[in-house]
């Protein structure tokens, strides 16, 4: 048989290769990706930077108050608004007083009568006669002998700051000058000695005055770590009766007016 001729098959099609840019010519402009990344990575850490500042705030707030009970801020409140209270009691007083002064009457008696008023109260301020009035009576344990002078002290200050106008520990007036030392167990306040339990008799208003002793952190739970107890009594009628001696200043002397 004659042969017959194969059909032509197609030359397979060669594959068409990409592009590539040449070497020697480098893009001179950062592509979208990029910096598109370069702006996340900048949000990002401005983020990070507000979020560390707001928890150091946070943390620096709550470490105080923030920690205290519901009750507890109740009662620092209430401490607070009877203050407020008294303070404009005091500012109406003294508007009082001189509206009276400047006023038509009798300015003479007036101001005898106002001058006599100061007197007692400034006595009572620097313990130079004896005073009675709403209180409370602080009782605080040491049956380990481990409450240090500066419990005694902290009571002082906090009494004061809530307004207590006269101050008593054990039998010793409790001054502008006075000062509590010693070692834990064997305390002393202005050279006399003191024995536990340490009675610290105040004057002022009662709720105030024990809020201002259970405060976070404050003379209560300060005796309590120390494994003391503090008793706390409100009372109608307290009496102060010890006296101090107020000592003629050895530099200091009254200032020349100026015009």
């Amino acid at each position: 048989m004659p042969e017959q001729p194969l059909p032509d098959r197609p030359e397979p099609e060669q594959p068409e290769l990409p592009e590539l840019p040449e070497p020697d010519q480098p893009s001179d402009q950062p592509s979208t990706s990029r910096r598109r990344a370069s702006l996340l990575i900048g949000v990002l850490c401005l983020l990070l930077g507000f979020a560390l500042a707001v928890q150091v705030r946070t943390t620096s707030a709550t470490s105080g108050l923030g920690a205290a009970r519901q009750d507890e801020l109740v009662r620092i409140l209430d401490d607070l608004s009877a203050r407020e209270d008294r303070l404009r009691q005091d500012i109406g007083t003294q508007e009082d007083t001189r509206d009276e002064l400047a006023t038509g009457g009798n300015q003479a008696e007036t101001a005898l009568e106002e001058a006599q008023l100061r007197e007692e109260q400034l006595a009572i301020l620097a313990g130079t006669v004896p005073a009675q009035g709403p209180g409370i009576q602080l009782t605080v344990s040491d049956p380990d002998g481990e409450v240090g002078p500066e419990v005694l002290l902290d009571a002082i200050q906090e009494l004061r700051a809530a307004g207590a106008e006269a101050i008593q520990i054990g039998d010793v007036r409790i001054g502008v000058s006075s000062a509590v030392t010693g070692d834990p167990g064997s305390l002393v306040v202005d050279d006399e000695p003191l024995r536990a339990p340490y009675r610290i008799v105040a004057i002022g208003d009662p709720p105030t005055l024990e809020t201002a002793l259970n405060i976070p952190g404050g003379v209560v739970n300060t005796v309590n770590r120390a494994g003391g107890e503090a008793r706390i009594e409100q009372r109608d009628e307290v009496a102060i009766t010890a006296l101090r001696v107020i000592e003629e200043p050895e530099y200091a002397r009254p200032a020349a007016e100026s015009d």
